[in-house]
């Protein structure tokens, strides 16, 4: 009976031990089953104070587990969220900017493609305006060079930017070869804004020679401009001395202006002189309307000094008609778009909110060199830019050579 007992109890020993066994198996799946989803089901974060987590990716829990990915670190969520926030912007910048093209007449598409191409030579390499500049280049000896200057390239820049002179080493080599001696150097400068033929030397001494001619008027340059308003008398000489005058109010700025020797007399009759002031600069131009309609004019111009802004402030000061796309000289009291009549907005399909993208109409239509014993006279043209000659054609002005045919 004895033996019958211990019998049982061992029986019943073993049964408990293998429910042990089994409820510990079945526990240690279960974890290794959840362990297996938590690594699987993606990064998690971890924060701990000093220690910074590892971006490698870990083994899983056995030699053989899956691999689990590295845990998410602020700063990689934070370049992510900026780099969305990018490509947001950037897509809510081209809709923008499709939106108002396909909307735009045809002027201000090309408005806003100068615009943008103006932009562009500003930042653009060196190498690039070169290779333009000789691609556009209108005549060349061995003494000057001139070349077409785009519109919005400065010919100097203090600030150390993209200029002509900067990238006319790279232009000499590109005309001469790698080898070449020569150098090139602005003669008489051109405004930023104002496009057409430049004129460059080949030595300080040509330099010399070209202010010669021109102090004493034998060099000829001839600029077209688009005027808004018709000038009366149709043609003559302004002579009228320029100084730089402080514009004050809420936009104090500087600009050019008249600084006449004459005055009426108090009695409205005749003119009286006056003593001039000391600073100011003699300023001649010469000028002549080659047409007119719709309210604006084609003027030939012609000047014989080069003091800064001249051509602009006789146009709008002495004659009362400012170049169009001249924002600056339009009001004389503060700087604001050009105001256009409702006629002229008409004609050229623009709105009175795009006024201010409107680029300077001036143009250095033509120079003249004159001959000697060695060489003969040297005249060269220079053909208009794109958004000049629309303009003409909007507003009905016609070319002086068209006419001529007619």
């Amino acid at each position: 009976m004895m033996n019958g007992c211990c019998r049982a109890v061992a029986v019943s020993c073993c049964r408990s031990w293998s429910d042990v066994v089994r409820n510990v198996t079945a526990a240690s799946r279960r974890v290794a089953t959840a362990q297996n989803h938590h690594a699987t089901s993606g990064p998690t974060r971890c924060v701990s104070r000093g220690l910074a987590t590892s971006p490698h990716v870990h083994p899983g829990p056995g030699p053989e587990g899956p691999e689990r990915t590295a845990p998410l670190r602020a700063v990689d969520l934070a370049k992510k969220i900026r780099r969305e926030k990018k490509d947001a912007e950037r897509a809510a910048k081209v809709t923008k900017t499709t939106t108002a093209t396909a909307t735009a007449t045809p002027l201000e598409k090309r408005v806003s493609e100068l615009k943008q191409f103006t932009q562009q030579l500003q930042n653009v390499h060196p190498n690039v305006l070169a290779k333009h500049l000789h691609k556009t280049m209108l005549f060349q000896n061995k003494d000057v060079v001139v070349i077409n200057k785009p519109y919005g390239v400065p010919v100097q820049d203090q600030r150390g930017g993209t200029c002509i002179s900067s990238v006319l080493p790279i232009l000499v080599k590109m005309m001469d070869g790698a080898k070449s001696h020569w150098e090139l150097q602005p003669c008489l400068g051109l405004e930023k804004e104002v496009t057409g033929t430049l004129l460059l030397a080949r030595s300080q001494e040509v330099v010399d020679h070209i202010v010669y001619l021109h102090r004493h008027n034998q060099l000829q340059r001839k600029y077209w401009a688009v005027t808004v308003g018709v000038p009366v008398p149709s043609e003559g000489v302004i002579d009228i001395p320029l100084i730089e005058r402080e514009v004050e109010g809420t936009q104090h700025h500087f600009k050019m202006g008249l600084s006449p020797m004459f005055r009426h007399n108090d009695t409205g009759e005749g003119v009286s002189r006056i003593r001039a002031h000391r600073q100011a600069e003699s300023a001649v131009t010469k000028y002549q309307v080659l047409d007119s309609r719709a309210g604006c004019s084609l003027v030939e111009l012609q000047p014989l000094t080069g003091v800064k802004h001249q051509i602009r402030v006789h146009l709008a000061s002495a004659l009362g008609c400012p170049i169009l796309g001249d924002h600056k000289y339009s009001c004389w009291s503060k700087l604001a778009p050009q105001k256009l009549p409702d006629n002229v907005l008409g004609k050229l399909g623009l709105e009175k909110s795009k006024t201010r993208n409107l680029p300077l109409h001036l143009h250095a239509r033509q120079m003249i060199l004159p001959g000697n014993d060695s060489q003969p006279e040297i005249r060269v043209s220079c053909p208009m830019p794109k958004y000049f000659t629309k303009a003409l054609q909007r507003l009905g002005l016609i070319f002086p050579d068209e006419k001529d045919v007619k």
